[in-house]
């Protein structure tokens, strides 16, 4: 009897171990689950990247936004309510944009007709933004599957974990340090401003009355300046007045960007502090050159963003809609 007492205690141990599907991300984890998931993602990407062509840009910006706190689990998308002030209302975050938060809300609302509760929100943010960017011309680079969704989204956790455009570079370093990432991997991921813009509010202080001796900042090429200047002209009035990062092919994912910056054309402080910082200067240099160096480190820091901070198990869930824990 001693034997099968002894087999029975052991499998009964064996129930409380994780599926090896929900303690590894693979990326065939809904093949089974969930098969049409790649045909429904890339159908209603290209949809709405057809009809807004800025969701590329945008959706790129809330991937980074939400992996940079709390991990890639979709606690972005969460929305306030009467007892949370959520990530989405922290000042950093209300540019959001909403093509990139509809874009989600599709996804998820096809492919919980096609396997309810079974497709993450944070896989669905995840695959987007990978699609996008190749769509875009960008490279192409794995996503592991089966993230969770996670339990929490506060705005006060916001604060800190993301860079702004005047966070000097030597804090930027420092951030993207304490989550692992190398001051290479900072500089390639810095590389997605090759699409997407940003509002004047984030550089106005260096168009408009910049100095006693100059109205603008003096390291901005003379006419980039002048067109910022008109650009920009009534932002106090229109705060959502926005100008492309690259201005050159804002639509196009190449290394246009790293060029652009030795030109005067870099448009935020923070790309121009990586231009000057010894620390970061040769990387600029490096992919300003060769854009296969850049595309080949942008998909392995991609890469290890998207599994930066991720729940499985019962450390998060499959949420019904993106915007909503299940328990409420």
């Amino acid at each position: 009897m001693a034997v099968p007492l002894l087999l029975l205690i052991f499998l009964s141990s064996l129930t409380f171990l994780p599926p090896p599907s929900e303690s590894k991300l693979t990326t065939t984890y809904y093949r089974k689950s969930c098969p049409k998931f790649e045909q429904i993602m890339q159908e209603t990407i290209t949809n709405k990247q057809i009809t807004n062509p800025t969701t590329a840009a945008g959706t790129v910006r809330l991937f980074f936004h939400d992996c940079m706190v709390e991990g890639c689990d979709a606690s972005v998308l969460i929305t306030s309510n009467s007892f949370n002030k959520a990530e989405r209302d922290a000042d950093i975050n209300h540019s959001l944009p909403g093509d990139a938060l509809d874009l989600i809300v599709r996804a998820k609302t096809a492919l919980e007709l096609a396997c309810p509760g079974i497709v993450s929100c944070a896989d669905i943010l995840a695959t987007a933004t990978r699609n996008l960017i190749t769509m875009v011309g960008g490279p192409f680079y794995k996503v592991r599957l089966g993230r969770k969704d996670g339990f929490v989204s506060k705005s006060s956790r916001v604060e800190g974990n993301l860079p702004r455009s005047s966070t000097p570079m030597s804090e930027i370093i420092s951030l993207f340090a304490s989550k692992g990432f190398s001051v290479q991997e900072m500089v390639a991921l810095t590389g997605a401003h090759t699409i997407g813009f940003s509002h004047c509010k984030e550089f106005s202080n260096r168009i408009f009355g910049f100095s006693k001796s100059s109205p603008y900042d003096p390291s901005y090429n003379v006419k980039f300046a002048e067109g910022l200047r008109k650009a920009c002209a009534n932002f106090h009035k229109n705060p959502t007045m926005s100008v492309f990062n690259d201005v050159l092919t804002p639509n196009k994912f190449d290394n246009m960007y790293f060029k652009n910056l030795p030109r005067g054309l870099g448009l935020l402080a923070s790309d121009h502090a990586m231009l000057v910082d010894p620390r970061t200067k040769p990387y600029v240099e490096m992919y300003a050159a060769n854009q296969t160096s850049f595309f080949e480190a942008f998909s392995r820091a991609m890469e290890k963003l998207s599994i930066y901070g991720i729940k499985t198990g019962r450390k998060g869930e499959v949420r019904r809609k993106c915007d909503v824990f299940n328990s409420i």
